[in-house]
């Protein structure tokens, strides 16, 4: 693990592809927004809202504390688009524009409680994670506080740009954005401690598998027979991958090359 590469980092043979390190700062205070009937909503109601989200997604079964946490802490308002800021606390997904979403905060708490695994009950963290489609930045924000490092790659130029400005007040240190193909991974940070995707493909790349580590753990959607998404775990053990598929899910479905 401590072969990490210098930053910022380029992709082999994508020049101008560069991964971003944010250092630390204070959150910034944001301003009031246009509320219902003329108000506003001020971040002290947005804390209730947060607050009132995470008992719902507590009650339906996520019980890691460090997860739970996140989803409290971080600023789900602050990344989607000011016309569906009155839906930033509905355990929703919303558009993002260009056909892409943010996933519904009850999906990235289960699938963050499930790339944390036994850490959970160890009290303990992992390493390096490697996040599939960076999206708005909000997953990558919820990782940043329940692992050491993220590292986070987004196909869509323009959706890699929108992670930047919504995640930049933030200076979050241990968020690194990168541009570039998901499908292949990033090789130059392998190997990793999780894996975790927020696009769902007709098979595991062979990329992934390669550059989860011994221990490591993979989450993501993935398309059966039936075309139906479900949550697929793999963990990567001294013998081999051992796969076990949960529940059925929706997400965007997960492509190559970039644009």
């Amino acid at each position: 693990m401590s072969d990490r590469p210098s930053f910022p980092a380029r992709l082999p043979g994508r020049p101008g592809h560069v991964s971003t390190e944010m250092s630390t700062r204070r959150q910034p205070v944001a301003p009031s927004v246009p509320g219902k009937e003329g108000g506003s909503v001020g971040e002290s109601d947005f804390a209730h809202m947060r607050a009132h989200m995470v008992r719902k997604i507590e009650a339906q079964g996520v019980g890691a504390a460090a997860v739970l946490h996140a989803l409290n802490t971080v600023h789900r308002h602050r990344f989607i688009d000011p016309a569906l800021i009155g839906q930033a606390y509905e355990d929703t997904s919303l558009p993002i524009g260009l056909g892409q979403t943010i996933s519904k905060p009850g999906v990235v708490a289960r699938m963050c409680e499930l790339l944390l695994g036994a850490r959970i009950a160890q009290g303990g963290s992992l390493g390096r994670v490697l996040e599939i489609g960076t999206g708005c930045g909000y997953q990558a924000a919820v990782l940043s506080l329940v692992v050491q490092e993220v590292y986070s790659i987004e196909r869509l130029r323009a959706l890699h740009e929108k992670a930047r400005a919504n995640l930049r007040p933030f200076r979050i240190p241990n968020i690194h954005l990168l541009f570039g193909d998901g499908i292949a991974g990033y090789a130059k940070g392998a190997p990793y401690a999780g894996i975790i995707a927020a696009a769902g493909g007709d098979a595991l790349p062979d990329e992934w598998c390669e550059q989860l580590a011994v221990g490591g753990r993979l989450v993501a959607p993935i398309a059966g027979q039936n075309g139906r998404q479900a949550l697929v775990v793999v963990d990567r053990g001294t013998m081999g991958f051992q796969r076990t598929t949960l529940e059925d899910v929706h997400f965007v479905p997960l492509k190559s090359g970039i644009a």
